[in-house]
């Protein structure tokens, strides 16, 4: 996927017509029964433009709130709930669902910037202190060849769902630098064809090119490596994949 990104979401969106429909009995926190289209690991390598103006002309994200929420994604602040919840494009009764009280189960802001989310004062580790966004830049600062820079947000606290509630679909980022470019490496458990992909996508490249910022010394976006175990969309959903994958109206 490159400048022919649109093109191939549109037929990622045939390839979910063609699959089998299958029950994974409830969706999330809730309880209700649905079945999706189903593609499982499906493999995604994108060249990244190096301003957001390509990147939004190529991927045509959910604007102005996908930049609004990596804005809040990347302020250094553990937000939960965000602002931007406000004016998500799919908001569900006002995501009341996925609260619990006036809090989500986790934020990705919460996950970049994890010392000071919660109520506690600095969140601590097994043995260590918890690290963030800006500690994998310092690392890339550091040394600039290393394997390490991984930001990671599948949290312990989301093995084996043991609150019963929402868990990440990302499971984190992980950021090389080779020929001179940073390359990022982005795994989802799960992703919703219809009300999230091209959004993951936008505020991924977003990342590294925030990333690639601030470098000292002018290392651009190489290719973003996407991989996801179960690229989906709901039934409900059949005549938007239909229109999308004869070339019509994109969601």
């Amino acid at each position: 996927m490159s400048s022919g990104f649109i093109n191939s979401y549109r037929v990622l969106c045939g390839q979910l017509l063609e699959s089998k429909l299958i029950d994974v009995g409830r969706w999330q926190s809730t309880d209700n029964p649905i079945k999706t289209y189903e593609l499982m690991d499906t493999r995604i390598i994108y060249q990244m433009p190096a301003t957001p103006a390509k990147l939004q002309k190529e991927i045509k994200p959910n604007l102005p709130w996908a930049e609004d929420h990596f804005q809040e994604r990347v302020s250094g602040l553990a937000l939960n709930p965000p602002p931007s919840e406000q004016w998500w494009p799919y908001a569900f009764k006002g995501n009341i669902e996925h609260k619990e009280g006036k809090k989500f189960s986790h934020t990705y802001p919460e996950r970049y910037w994890p010392k000071h989310a919660g109520e506690g004062e600095i969140n601590e580790g097994i043995r260590y202190s918890y690290g963030d966004l800006d500690d994998v830049v310092d690392l890339l600062k550091k040394e600039p060849y290393t394997r390490q820079a991984y930001l990671p947000v599948w949290f312990p606290e989301d093995t084996g769902v043991v609150h019963g509630g929402r868990v990440p679909c990302s499971i984190g980022y992980h950021f090389m630098i080779r020929n001179e470019k940073l390359n990022c490496w982005y795994q989802m458990r799960s992703c919703d064809a219809i009300r999230h992909f091209r959004d993951d996508v936008y505020m991924t490249v977003r990342l590294a090119q925030w990333v690639s910022g601030k470098l000292p010394f002018g290392i651009m976006t190489g290719k973003l490596y996407m991989t996801v175990s179960s690229f989906h969309a709901f039934e409900p959903d059949t005549s938007i994949l239909e229109r999308v994958a004869s070339g019509g109206e994109l969601p």
